[in-house]
């Protein structure tokens, strides 16, 4: 018969016949800890009925361009934890961090030198750098994906009726010395979506839900494993206490007042304006 005692290994018991060591491991770690939880929270039906609509609402919540379960993921810190457990990158390599809810549609592909800020209003910048290997050689080929919000804080994803698809968007091709160079406007800080169940958990808990200002970066070569980054930018307020916990010292970048006439017509930019300056260096596979 069986018990509060008892259930758990029974639960654990019955997945013996999955033939998948890896899934047999995972759900076993889950039941046991899911009930050790319960045990010592001495956790209600009430609690648990709740739990369950609250997940239940989540799903509801997600769309081919929003993933509300990764942005609760991201709010209780465990995409930042599964990253970090399986970020261990060589020295000196660029860091990675996590992805976020808003990669969910293609980047479109742009020439080096394009403006990925199709609707204006922010301040603009030029954001450079180079794609290299652990030792400095560079990656020419290397692509970057990058994508961020506009300057009121939203991604095109958000706003479909205000930003066209693909706003703060862009598939890079880096060059033959690995170099690449966009121009966007200086991102700011924003909320992330509170108008669903990851919403009403941080107003229960009496959490902000602001991001520092940042750009997204996913870098990738042959023969390189590749990386989910973002470039935080320096002052930015919420640089510590991020809503997701991404923030790594290492990715904040001085987004610089540049006042040189003959670096924006390189550039194709009005002067002055803002620059980054970034290098992406990736592990080799």
């Amino acid at each position: 018969m069986t018990t509060d005692v008892t259930v758990t290994d029974e639960a654990v018991a019955s997945l013996e016949g999955t033939a998948d060591p890896r899934l047999r491991e995972l759900l076993t770690g889950l039941i046991r800890h899911l009930h050790a939880f319960a045990r010592e929270t001495g956790l209600t039906q009430a609690e648990w009925e709740r739990a369950i609509g609250f997940l239940t609402e989540t799903g509801k919540m997600c769309t081919d361009t929003r993933q509300e379960f990764i942005l609760l993921s991201d709010v209780l810190g465990l995409s930042m934890l599964v990253e970090t457990i399986n970020g261990d990158r060589a020295a000196g390599s660029t860091e990675s961090t996590v992805l976020g809810p808003f990669h969910m549609t293609e980047s479109p592909v742009r020439e080096l030198g394009a403006n990925i800020d199709l609707v204006g209003g922010g301040e603009p910048c030029v954001v450079s750098g180079r794609i290299v290997s652990g030792d400095g050689t560079p990656l020419p080929g290397a692509l970057l994906d990058v994508w961020q919000a506009d300057g009121n804080g939203f991604y095109d994803v958000q706003q479909p009726d205000v930003q066209p698809p693909g706003n703060g968007r862009g598939l890079f091709t880096a060059d033959a010395e690995g170099r690449f160079w966009f121009r966007t406007c200086v991102p700011s800080p924003y909320p992330i979506p509170t108008d669903g169940p990851v919403g009403e958990l941080l107003k229960a808990t009496g959490r902000h839900p602001y991001r520092p200002a940042h750009i997204h970066f996913i870098a990738s070569a042959e023969g390189h494993a590749p990386v989910t980054t973002h470039i935080f930018v320096a002052g930015s307020d919420y640089l510590d206490s991020d809503a997701v916990f991404a923030v790594k010292q290492s990715l904040v970048e001085d987004f610089t007042p540049t006042d040189d006439p003959s670096l924006a017509r390189e550039f194709g930019i009005e002067n002055p304006f803002r620059h980054a300056r970034f290098d992406l260096v990736l592990d080799r596979a």
